[in-house]
Order: C-alpha cells, then structure tokens, then sequence
C-alpha cells in the first residue's frame, strides 16, 4: 500500500519521531508503535491484509466516522484512515492518531 498523511505532525512522526506542535507529542513507546503500525501498512498490499494481524484490530467505523477505517496502535490510541484504490494500488491515508478515552465524547 502507498501511505500518505493528511496532516504534517503525522509524517512527522511518523518520519523524525516527534513533532513540533507541542499539542501532538506522545510518549517515546507510543510514537514507536506509531511508526511499526505505518511500516505494516506500507508493507501489506491491500487493507484485508491488516485484517490477519488481530492485535491491530482492524476495522471499519461507523456512525459520524462513517468512512473512516482504524488500526490500533495499543489500547489506548488508534490510527484512523481512509483507504482509496488507483489502479492495481491502494493509496492509504493516515489521518488522525486518536486517543481512546475522548473517543466516545
């Protein structure tokens, strides 16, 4: 799949480890499994691959998400996504690292 991020303190991340916004800093073990969830998904062709790894606990969201699809990073924070296909390729991109608990807020 190639990804992509909507926001930059998501590639950046993703990229240096840390962003500048101080509104988007995690801690180092978050930011680590951040980045291993995106080399997942750079590394799976499509997105019924992420659906093998059942600690990722893919899934497809509804309600006013609806669209969005998710990937866990561990219980406490998700990444959200959307998925398009162009052509034989997957295009995936990453748009929100969301923390659990103001989930249902």
């Amino acid at each position: 799949m190639i990804v992509t991020f909507e926001k930059e303190y998501l590639r950046d991340l993703y990229e240096t480890g840390k962003s500048v916004d101080k509104k988007y800093r995690f801690q180092p073990e978050i930011v680590r499994k951040y980045r291993h969830c995106i080399d997942l998904m750079r590394n799976s062709p499509n997105t019924n691959s992420l659906a093998r790894y059942n600690s990722l606990n893919f899934e497809k969201l509804t309600g006013n998400r609806q669209g969005l699809f998710s990937i866990r990073v561990n219980k406490q924070y998700r990444i959200e996504f959307t998925v398009k296909n162009e052509g034989v390729e997957t295009v995936v991109t990453v748009c929100n690292i969301l923390e659990l608990s103001n989930h249902y807020q």
